[in-house]
């Protein structure tokens, strides 16, 4: 989740700092907006949550109107916008939360990313699956009406060994399994990705759209979209 800050920002303070499976990861405020840091490399912050809401209401829009109570899959807890936006739909039904790091669970449930998540870790219908999202869509046998995938910064600009794994054709072919007929796939990037977009057709899906969300600075921020055939 890249996002460009003004030369007046303020100076990092680091709240917390781990080694993790996958390295070190950090949380750090600077001013009043917290910072995920992963391997010394910035992933996201809490500035500006509209992206990440509107991968969960897209996904939710674009499922058949006669789904009852659609599964969910969240791709990543990270600062928790999409699992706040998710639980506060009434119609999603089972959510289910891929996060790889203990550390991002913890500041959610007792420490300071609480407040954007909007304690939707103790919603009855939310389980936290800690694992990594690559290894999961790949090796699970669940099946979900909607996967909302927002891991690192998007198909052409992983910062984390693996991640790209998600966007190529074995990621994508992972993802279809792990839907049910007519389910959607909606993924996040920094960054519109034509190559990622064309890929989606090859892999089997269809409906494929990009919803292009403008931020302060740089490039939008993007929602790539696709169904799977029903």
């Amino acid at each position: 989740m890249a996002f460009m800050y003004d030369d007046k920002d303020e100076s990092p303070l680091t709240i917390d700092r781990r080694e993790g499976p996958y390295g070190e990861v950090a949380l750090r405020r600077r001013g009043e907006r917290y910072e995920i840091i992963a391997n010394g490399c910035f992933l996201m912050d809490t500035s500006d949550g509209r992206s990440e809401r509107l991968l969960i209401d897209t996904a939710l829009a674009a499922l058949p109107a006669d789904r009852d109570a659609p599964s969910l899959l969240i791709g990543g807890l990270g600062v928790g916008f999409s699992l706040a936006q998710a639980v506060d739909e009434p119609r999603w039904g089972r959510i289910a939360v891929v996060e790889r790091e203990r550390a991002v669970v913890d500041w959610h449930r007792e420490g300071h990313l609480a407040a954007f998540s909007g304690q939707g870790l103790d919603d009855p219908r939310v389980e936290v699956i800690e694992a990594d999202l690559v290894t999961y869509v790949q090796n699970s046998t669940e099946t979900y009406d909607a996967l909302c995938l927002d891991i690192d910064n998007g198909p052409d600009w992983t910062v984390t060994e693996g991640n790209n794994g998600l966007y190529g054709a074995e990621g994508l072919a992972a993802c279809r399994t792990r839907l049910s007929a007519g389910g959607v796939l909606a993924v996040w990037s920094a960054q519109p990705s034509a190559t990622f977009e064309k890929s989606l057709p090859t892999a089997g899906f269809t409906q494929v759209r990009t919803i292009e969300i403008p931020v302060k600075r740089g490039v939008p921020d993007v929602v790539h979209l696709a169904t799977k055939p029903a």
